[in-house]
């Protein structure tokens, strides 16, 4: 930014002074007019006024910036997609709005593509590839993807022919440090807002953000990204990945094997090669669920563009398999969170409000000082009327009924003081697609038909000797409790016809030896406390200060005499 702002001459400074400051008059304005109707006018006695018109402003505000993002492109479409998600801090008005917003723009002109892929690899694409299509076969805000053909040699030393070549848009770089500049000024107006710090650290967000968008736009990450993948799976017969031409890729450029073959939510196609979409559902989500609760490196942005379905004639097990591409957003879950995320998925499968509370709360997302009473009582209520409903059920229940909870819900998670922990926005997105996915596949798809037995597998796999033993106990205690009523029936008798007799030596010696150390214990506190109010006293009066203090013997002997009389 500041070497954009030194050369007045440069056009693309100029762009890029003029892009900040649109930003900025957007946030600006609709900051102002926030705080007109949120803190203003409610303070003058017009809040019913506000809260009148207040879905409908934040359902305008949502489109405009809808329309700012797709015409600005570059980071702007990423932070829609950002807010689209982020139910905790956002209003439903907002987030619905965004939902859709798509990482589409209109292609860049290949000469300027062809200047900066040969300015970084350092020889023209005649040199490179045998031969390389110049209309694109996808284009985002920030790059786009081009179909080419190795060079025999090259061909002949990777095993590869046809590869897919990744090149930035031009000039994205610069674009996206503006945007994170805007973006950063805009933050830091946020957080002197209180109503907003008190529900969202907002630097922090941004900082998370920002550190998402420049992995995305360095291709040596991606790359690596994708031969870790590619391990997590090696021995995984549904998943396959891309190779990577590493001689061919750069920070600007990707080369890899061109994979493409039926996307995923393509039906019509599926079924032409024999394959039952919805077979493929829950597929898609075990694999899923093995990225987040096991491997705990997982791909972010699962979405139909990024999924194919490979048949394969080489098992008669797996006659397709999935094949994922673009692996610039990744997430990682660390162990901790890795474990409150499993025991989140087991109370989901039991439909178990409470423990899903308790689940959330080991994760980290609620604060410790969340009174979570409200959000027990309406997890308790969605898992009695919505759990293991499929989408085709949820279909015909009355939307006034989705929209009267989802209000009351909404309301309780906005009360609660949480912010996520860092990468569950990810996880989020990429449950929230691979749910969309599913659905798709097979509009009777049940994602708890996939949940409960992945729960199930895991419990499996944690069932350690501490579990083990925890069960041990929960069973003898459950026996205990099954002949608990047969034992209190006779007691009960034996106390009404007085022949209950009770003689145990055993039990009598270790009653004596508990209170013996309860009386030491006693005696030892005594003295301590007449001591030390015996020694601070002293210097005030030095009479009463001495007497405590001798008078604390007497407390001391008697607790070591009592204790060793019934020892």
């Amino acid at each position: 930014m500041t070497s954009v702002r030194r050369d007045r001459t440069d056009p693309l400074a100029g762009e890029a002074r003029a892009r900040y400051r649109r930003i900025l008059r957007f946030a600006a304005w609709h900051l102002l007019v926030t705080w007109w109707f949120e803190l203003f006018l409610p303070r003058v006695g017009l809040r019913r006024l506000t809260e009148r018109n207040r879905a409908q402003r934040m359902r305008r505000f949502a489109q405009r910036f809808h329309g700012l993002a797709v015409e600005l492109g570059g980071l702007m479409i990423k932070v829609g997609q950002f807010m689209s998600s982020r139910l905790d801090v956002l209003p439903p008005e907002i987030t619905a709005e965004l939902e859709g917003l798509q990482d589409e723009v209109p292609p860049v002109p290949f000469p300027a593509i062809r200047a900066l892929a040969e300015a970084e690899l350092g020889a023209p694409l005649e040199a490179v590839f045998a031969s390389i299509e110049e209309t694109p076969i996808a284009a985002a805000s920030l790059g786009q993807a081009h179909r080419a053909k190795l060079l025999p040699g090259n061909a002949e030393d990777t095993g590869l022919s046809s590869v897919v070549f990744k090149v930035q848009r031009p000039g994205i770089d610069t674009i996206v440090d503006v945007d994170l500049a805007a973006l950063r000024r805009v933050g830091g107006w946020l957080s002197r807002i209180r109503i907003v710090s008190n529900r969202a650290d907002v630097p922090a967000l941004i900082k998370e953000f920002a550190q998402t968008s420049l992995e995305e736009i360095d291709y040596l990450n991606e790359a690596a990204n994708s031969e870790r993948f590619a391990a997590d799976f090696v021995n995984d017969a549904r998943v396959t990945v891309p190779g990577v031409v590493w001689e061919r890729t750069t920070r600007r450029v990707l080369t890899l094997e061109d994979v493409t073959a039926i996307k995923i939510t393509d039906a019509v196609s599926l079924r032409m090669a024999g394959i039952d979409p919805a077979s493929v559902a829950p597929i898609f989500a075990s694999v899923m669920f093995d990225q987040l609760f096991t491997n705990g490196f997982f791909h972010a942005d699962p979405h139909p563009g990024n999924i194919f379905v490979t048949p394969y004639s080489g098992s008669a097990e797996h006659p397709w398999k999935l094949t994922f591409i673009d692996f610039g957003m990744m997430g990682e879950v660390p162990a901790r969170t890795r474990s409150g995320l499993r025991k989140l998925l087991i109370a989901a499968a039991a439909r178990d409000g409470k423990g899903l509370v308790a689940a959330i709360s080991d994760v980290g997302v609620l604060m410790p000082s969340a009174d979570t009473a409200e959000l027990e009582r309406a997890m308790t209520q969605l898992f009695a009327r919505f759990g293991g409903m499929g989408f085709a059920e949820l279909r015909d229940v009355d939307p006034r009924e989705f929209r009267d909870f989802g209000a009351e819900f909404g309301n309780v998670i906005r009360s609660l003081p949480f912010q996520l922990p860092e990468n569950f926005l990810l996880i989020i997105r990429a449950m929230s697609l691979t749910s969309g996915v599913c659905s798709s596949l097979d509009t009777r798809f049940n994602l708890w038909d996939s949940v409960e037995p992945y729960a199930a597998q895991l419990l499996r796999d944690e069932r350690g000797n501490l579990v083990n033993d925890v069960a041990a106990q929960v069973f003898d205690a459950a026996a205990v409790a099954l002949r608990l009523p047969k034992r209190l029936d006779a007691l009960v008798s034996k106390l009404e016809d007085g022949s209950l007799q009770v003689s145990n030596r055993r039990l009598e010696r270790q009653m004596a030896r508990m209170i013996g150390l309860v009386n030491r214990a006693v005696g030892t506190l005594i003295f301590g406390a007449m001591l030390v109010a015996g020694s601070v006293i002293r210097a005030d009066d030095w009479v009463l200060g001495n007497v405590l203090m001798i008078g604390s013997v007497v407390p001391l002997l008697y607790g070591l005499w009592s204790g060793r009389g019934h020892l």
